[in-house]
């Protein structure tokens, strides 16, 4: 027992630093952008030595990597789990919304890094991951066209169309946030999670536009 709990230690000592170089890695991508900020910036913005950076990273690209890939994958858990829930397909839009909103009101700068130097960016981050990047956008179209199927919602319009106009949206509203030209704060996060869901699914809805039609 006792020959293990030193082992215990060194892994969980080992967990924290990299954790903390990570952290170190966001604040500085967000202040600096990527293709500005040096190895030596997170060593410095950590507090560690340069070379311990290299220790955990092969290189910068990989620690953005990884700080794409956490965050990312977590949103596809979320999704998977939203999806399989017995709740109508404008509830699970809705959750899928306010995740997304929530984890920029909880950590703008590392949203800021997810939207500037991956998801949004023409450059070879967005090239390599664009095969995970679709697949939010296949979750969130099999959401889409089994409520085609139900009559929920309208079958003319492509789901996967849909599910960009959806998420493309909510993208749009964390730029206009990053970049300050949109007003932010409790208020405007929450009517906004109302507002995407409201588009999206008012122009998709069978019975909204079978009411829009009568009146």
């Amino acid at each position: 027992m006792s020959a293990g709990r030193p082992a215990v230690g060194r892994a969980k000592a080992a967990s924290d630093k990299r954790r903390l170089i990570l952290d170190a890695a966001v604040r500085v991508f967000a202040r600096q952008g990527f293709h500005a900020c040096r190895v030596s910036d997170i060593a410095d913005e950590a507090g560690v030595a340069y070379g311990l950076v290299y220790h955990y990273f092969a290189s910068k690209d990989e620690v953005l990597d990884t700080l794409f890939l956490e965050r990312w994958n977590v949103m596809l858990e979320l999704i998977r789990e939203v999806d399989a829930e017995a709740i109508p397909v404008r509830e699970k839009l809705a959750a899928i919304a306010s995740f997304i909103i929530d984890s920029y009101q909880h950590d703008p700068d590392l949203m800021k890094v997810i939207i500037v130097e991956v998801t949004r960016a023409a450059n070879s981050f967005g090239n390599t991951h664009i095969a995970t990047i679709r697949e939010a956008y296949d979750l969130i179209g099999g959401m889409i066209v089994a409520a085609q199927a139900e009559g929920v919602f309208k079958a003319d319009i492509e789901a996967r169309f849909a599910a960009m106009a959806f998420y493309g949206a909510i993208e749009q509203l964390l730029t206009g946030w990053i970049f300050g030209l949109l007003p932010q704060g409790g208020e405007h996060f929450e009517r906004a999670k109302w507002l995407v869901v409201e588009t999206v699914c008012g122009g998709l809805e069978v019975r909204a536009a079978a009411e829009a039609s009568i009146s």
